[in-house]
């Protein structure tokens, strides 16, 4: 770990220990990191909201870095994540806080917009945005549109992931963490084979597009811990998603809480039109892009970010 990243302390809760990562005082902001990140993925924001007077607390999630890892596919379920949560903020004695989230971080956030929006102050979400409900279970809906091969549905259906980016994480991360590794105008012409994002292709290609996004000592930091912990228990949060969708039958889909979304244009992930439809489920909006950025908003653009959220955060939860 980077000598300016601060150290963890571990926080009991919900049976399971989290590691910490923490700067500043004030009002407490927690970053949820998303696949396949650590809490250091927010080590450009966590001075940079100290220095603004915030507390910003970063912890690495259930099954990654250095917390806890429970072994089974069911102790990754989205009630399971959510407790994390709430249970971090009463082990530390706050009644709510701002939370902000990435990919995975993201996701379990919108939930908690809809489970627990009393212990949230407000929301600032990245790359992400809010999905409604499906109709039907969003696995055969990503297995039909989207094929086999899409990263999502391969974790489904057996271990190959777990086992091929456990075997080299070093050419896991070369290839996955990129900086703009296509542009959205480009890849609309790419072959229908590139679509499926298969992450095991991308691994095992010769051909590897965009940027290093991490110097060779930010890199280490990823492979060191996935090397130690191995990439089964964040994986196992994707397993979970038929039952997520089972288990949240009946839950209204408004998000009635401040929220900031902070969306990248080059996150071939995300679609406009899935932006757009977010603002009849979130009431409270506001919406910004980020040019030139793809996935990883918080690590490929984090000035942009930083002065975007401290603007925000300034009118929404003044330090």
């Amino acid at each position: 770990m980077n000598s300016d990243f601060p150290a963890p302390h571990l926080v009991k809760t919900n049976g399971i220990e989290l590691a910490c990562y923490e700067s500043g005082q004030g009002h407490p902001i927690v970053l949820l990191h998303g696949f396949p990140e650590l809490a250091y993925s927010w080590r450009h924001q966590l001075p940079a909201l100290a220095q603004a007077g915030y507390r910003a607390i970063a912890p690495d999630n259930r099954g990654f870095g250095a917390s806890s890892k429970p072994e089974g596919v069911t102790a990754y379920t989205i009630q399971e994540l959510i407790k994390d949560v709430t249970g971090l903020l009463d082990s530390m004695s706050l009644e709510k806080a701002m939370f902000v989230g990435h990919d995975w971080g993201a996701l379990l956030l919108w939930q908690m917009a809809l489970l627990a929006p009393e212990r949230m102050a407000g929301l600032i979400q990245l790359n992400i945005p809010f999905i409604p409900r499906t109709t039907i279970d969003p696995i055969e809906l990503m297995r039909q549109r989207l094929g086999d091969e899409f990263y999502i549905v391969n974790f489904q259906d057996s271990d190959e992931a777990d086992r091929a980016f456990a075997a080299d994480p070093q050419r896991f991360f070369q290839a996955m963490m990129r900086r703009l590794p296509i542009r959205r105008a480009l890849f609309r012409f790419l072959p229908k084979k590139h679509h499926s994002f298969s992450m095991l292709r991308s691994m095992r290609s010769s051909r590897v597009r965009g940027t290093d996004l991490l110097s060779d000592d930010e890199l280490k930091v990823f492979i060191d811990a996935y090397q130690a912990g191995g990439f089964t228990g964040p994986i196992n949060w994707y397993r979970n998603w038929s039952h997520n969708w089972r288990s949240t039958a009946g839950v209204e889909q408004q998000v009635r809480i401040p929220t900031l979304f902070v969306g990248a244009v080059d996150d071939v992930l995300i679609q406009p039109y899935q932006i757009e439809k977010m603002k009849d489920h979130v009431s409270d909006l506001e919406i910004n892009m980020i040019r030139k950025c793809g996935h990883w908003t918080q690590q490929e653009q984090p000035a942009k970010l930083n002065k975007i959220m401290l603007q925000w955060l300034a009118r929404h939860y003044p330090a």
